[in-house]
């Protein structure tokens, strides 16, 4: 008999090598517990972008899926892999001919399926098409396969990003906000049934600053300089999720937590 609920577990942005380690180990430990396993991997790579092998690692070490952001296009290797890929997807609000998806859909035991969508905030950010009306556009044809539905917005301001789960409560099943790399403690279960959070955070080196070096950033505000941006080689990895429950009959969330967990080395 099928369970009627699926449990999901979401990592926060991987950064750099010491994220992927990190996301390896801590997902070859857990993979068993959950029935979907996701991350953000645009920063994977050198803190910007992914690389075809590294998505592939990631892959190989249990992720099902993985999403991205407005750093997706760092490594030019990685463009003709989102045309190809079935499992990294890019946000779907970027115009019409860009490479690659905007959602993907995870096959689950029992003729059921989960819904990846990948969106992109605008507020501080790149100029995109609206997350708003993009999201609103693709909903029927996803709904018409599926009532789970997952939805990373990556974006900068809060603000946006608490209107969005507003705008989508009842209509998805979670909505985790990526990109700012600290976790909020804000995770609930929306009014509708939708789980939120703000951000989920990240996947990397603890003592830095949002994963990259501490004393390159601080010497950037020190000195307003432009400084090269290296991942930091703190020895302390943290690995910031959620972990989400959500109901395969009604396709609402029954619960949503956010935590932490450290890796040494």
């Amino acid at each position: 008999m099928p369970n009627d609920t699926i449990r999901i577990l979401f990592l926060g942005d991987i950064v750099g090598k010491p994220g992927r380690k990190a996301a390896i180990s801590f997902v070859q430990m857990q993979r068993q517990n959950y029935d979907v396993i996701l991350a953000n991997g645009e920063n994977a790579s050198g803190g910007k972008g992914i690389t075809p092998d590294n998505a592939q690692e990631l892959f190989d070490a249990g992720i099902d899926g993985l999403t991205s952001g407005n750093h997706i296009w760092h490594k030019k290797d990685t463009l003709q892999f989102l045309d190809a890929s079935n499992q990294l997807i890019r946000p779907i609000n970027y115009p019409p001919g860009t490479p690659g998806q905007g959602y993907m859909m995870i096959d689950l035991p029992y003729s059921r399926r989960l819904a990846v969508i990948n969106l992109q905030g605008r507020v501080f950010m790149d100029p995109v098409d609206c997350p708003f009306r993009s999201i609103e556009g693709i909903l029927p044809e996803i709904k018409n396969q599926t009532s789970l539905v997952f939805v990373d917005f990556h974006a900068e301001a809060s603000s946006e990003k608490r209107a969005m789960g507003f705008f989508l409560d009842g209509k998805v099943s979670a909505l985790v906000g990526t990109h700012t790399h600290v976790q909020t403690n804000d995770y609930q279960i929306l009014p509708e049934g939708t789980a939120y959070i703000s951000d989920v955070g990240m996947t990397g080196p603890h003592h830095s600053v949002i994963g990259v070096d501490s004393e390159t950033i601080v010497n950037r505000y020190l000195s307003s300089i432009p400084q090269r941006f290296d991942v930091s080689k703190s020895s302390i990895q943290r690995i910031d999720f959620v972990e989400i429950v959500i109901s395969t009959l009604s396709g609402r969330a029954e619960s949503i937590k956010g935590s932490h967990e450290f890796i040494h080395g």
